[in-house]
């Protein structure tokens, strides 16, 4: 019996022993078939194998994710909104200037609209183009663009780009009203020097004469102003970087005085220097500045009546110094006040005529602010008058004993801001 027993648990060893060799022989065969199927050196294991596999998918990984953030970095650093969807019209990519229209509540809303419509359309196949205007604030001019997209000649999704061309429309804009302008401000005074000569061709009273003579004098001296004033108006423009030299701030100052003095003591208007210009100099170039300084002048004298000051002077504020013209005249009105900086705009067409005005005074202080870079803004109220300053950045070097600046300006923009004139009556300092 105790026989029976031993061969018994013999015989099933022996058949425990060969299942676990057979398994051993399958794996076996499956690991050389594994090896041959990644091709891997023979005595390169299996573990090995998977691990370089999975290196290799790793960095595939890695390698796609990189190429997608420069794309998307890219797509971010566009001026353009970019707006991409898939085949069924879900958006896949949205750049950061397409992401301040989503979820918009201001006329925005009104352009993403815009853009659903066209990629809709631009998934049919079709390419599309609009130019939305949204009359804000600020008012904005978008051109809209949807284009399909395809692969194997199918349609795989849509592209749309919105551009705010708002700037190069105005520029058109400007540029039609300079031309309109200047055939008209120069077609008055012509047209009036050949009626007046037709008149003095006409009669022998000499009083006629000459006072159609001194009409004529007139008419011709406004005509060479405007031509002058778009002269430098020119000049200033084409001139990137002005010939600067250093200009003594209360010598700018009293040169302006003495240039406008004539034209303030017509009419009757009394010039006062304050506060008193600081002990400085400024790298400038002194004609432009001289320039500037008596436009604003000038400006402030025509609209200004009998025995109402104009206060000119100059402080430091901050880093620039702020050249400050103040009158008390009739001031501009709320509607007007955005657009004085324009080239020929007048507050008062009649008033400016009668006074001598070619409406291109704002506009040149507004470039030489520009060429030297630095802006000038405008406080006024209707009624009781209005402050212009102009500001000019100092040198950039530190102050030479508290009296001279040294160094050199850097280039920069100008703007004509509108302001309001706060409550409390003071000299204004950098905006």
């Amino acid at each position: 019996m105790t026989a029976f027993i031993v061969v018994a648990f013999g015989l099933v060893g022996w058949v425990v022993v060969a299942l676990i060799a057979r398994e051993l022989a399958s794996t076996r065969r499956e690991l050389a078939g594994a090896r041959g199927a990644v091709d891997v050196p023979a005595d390169l294991s299996l573990v090995e194998a998977i691990a370089e596999g999975r290196r290799e998918a790793e960095d595939r990984v890695l390698q796609s994710e990189a190429v997608q953030h420069w794309l998307l970095a890219a797509l971010d650093e566009s001026s353009d909104a970019i707006v991409v969807v898939d085949r069924i019209g879900r958006e896949v990519v949205r750049n950061s200037v397409a992401r301040r229209f989503a979820g918009a509540r201001t006329g925005e809303v009104l352009a993403e609209e815009a853009i659903a419509e066209l990629v809709q359309e631009a998934l049919t196949g079709h390419s599309s183009e609009r130019e939305l205007q949204l009359y804000g604030p600020p008012r904005q001019v978008l051109q809209l663009r949807a284009f399909p997209l395809r692969r194997d000649g199918e349609i795989v999704g849509a592209v749309a780009f919105t551009r705010d061309i708002s700037e190069s429309r105005r520029v058109e804009s400007v540029r039609r009203d300079f031309v309109a302008n200047v055939s008209h401000e120069l077609k008055t005074p012509i047209g009036a020097l050949g009626l007046l000569a037709e008149t003095m061709a006409a009669t022998d009273d000499v009083v006629v004469v000459q006072r159609l003579a001194d009409r004529v004098v007139r008419e011709a001296d406004r005509l060479a102003r405007i031509v002058d004033d778009l002269l430098d108006l020119s000049t200033i423009e084409a001139q990137e970087a002005p010939t600067r030299a250093p200009m003594p701030i209360r010598l700018l100052v009293s040169e302006c005085v003495d240039l406008v003095q004539a034209a303030a003591d017509a009419a009757e208007v009394p010039l006062l220097v304050r506060p008193e210009p600081p002990d400085l100099e400024i790298f400038c170039d002194p004609r432009q500045m001289r320039s500037a300084l008596v436009n604003l002048v000038d400006n402030a004298i025509k609209y200004s009546g009998p025995s109402q000051p104009i206060e000119i002077g100059a402080c430091v504020a901050d880093d620039r110094i702020a050249f400050v013209v103040r009158d008390h005249g009739i001031g501009i009105p709320t509607r007007d006040i955005e657009r004085i900086w324009e080239r020929f705009y007048r507050v008062d067409r009649a008033r400016s005529r009668d006074t001598g005005g070619t409406g291109l005074g704002l506009a040149i202080v507004r470039h030489v602010a520009q060429a030297h870079g630095g802006e000038v803004t405008v406080q006024s109220r209707e009624g009781e008058g209005s402050t212009f300053t102009l500001h000019i950045p100092l040198a950039n070097g530190p102050f030479a004993n508290g009296t001279i600046a040294n160094g050199t300006i850097a280039n920069g923009t100008a703007r004509g801001i509108a302001e309001t004139i706060p409550t409390e009556d003071r000299w204004p300092t950098r905006p």
